[in-house]
């Protein structure tokens, strides 16, 4: 099989790009940059590698959620390649992490997603924040209560209100992904989510929000009104 490096220039993936730019390449010929070599054992190049990954994945997106040990079972990619794969979406997610910072306001739900979803979608576990507000909802800091399936024992009111009422907060705002995409809540979310209403109204801490999401969508449970 032909190494790029025997196309024609405007073929190669570089060339092509310094002469037109980034936009006018194919994922798969730029992620081929991020990969570099071919695999010299099957002769295929880098673009081969890549497209091989995209089919085997589906998509860019699906190929960041990717595992190092499942990065090496695809045909000529070890695990030099594998962490360049990984260090490209990291990078691609710290770039489009818009987060709270301390003092910025929480104005809705909508907020919440934009800031939350890239670094969220990703995850294979369920990770549960919370979101510790001052009089004026601005962000104080933020806290993950727990890392894995959500269940009431895990989520439970005194790890979720100890660091708030640390903090002196009037308002806590909940937010957590779900792996498989679907950001439709679950009944053990409803009820977690009602047993912290619960403690927080108790506590003289207003739960504003839980909000769930998935893979470009979420549900916000005070939209929903169930809060």
């Amino acid at each position: 099989m032909q190494r790029i490096k025997d196309w024609p220039a405007a073929e190669r993936p570089r060339e092509k790009l310094l002469a037109r730019g980034a936009e006018h390449l194919t994922d798969a010929e730029l992620l081929a940059l991020i990969i570099r070599t071919g695999d010299s054992s099957s002769k295929n190049s880098a673009v081969d590698l890549a497209r091989g990954l995209l089919s085997h994945f589906g998509s860019l997106r699906q190929l960041a959620r990717a595992t190092i040990t499942e990065l090496c079972y695809q045909p000529g990619i070890g695990p030099a390649k594998a962490a360049e794969i990984q260090a490209l979406f990291q990078i691609a997610r710290r770039f489009s992490d818009q987060r709270l910072q301390p003092g910025q306001p929480y104005r809705s739900s909508t907020d919440a997603f934009y800031h939350f979803h890239e670094r969220l979608c990703d995850y294979r576990k369920e990770v549960f924040l919370a979101l510790l507000l001052d009089t004026k909802n601005r962000l104080i800091r933020e806290v993950q209560i727990s890392e894995g399936s959500l269940t009431a024992s895990i989520v439970h009111p005194r790890e979720v209100f100890a660091p708030a009422l640390k903090e002196s907060a009037a308002g806590i705002l909940f937010v957590h992904n779900h792996p498989s995409g679907d950001p439709t809540p679950s009944r053990e979310d409803i009820e977690i989510t009602q047993r912290l209403k619960q403690s927080g109204d108790l506590l003289g801490i207003r739960v504003l929000d839980h909000i769930i999401i998935g893979n470009g969508a979420y549900i916000s449970l005070a939209d929903r009104g169930e809060l």
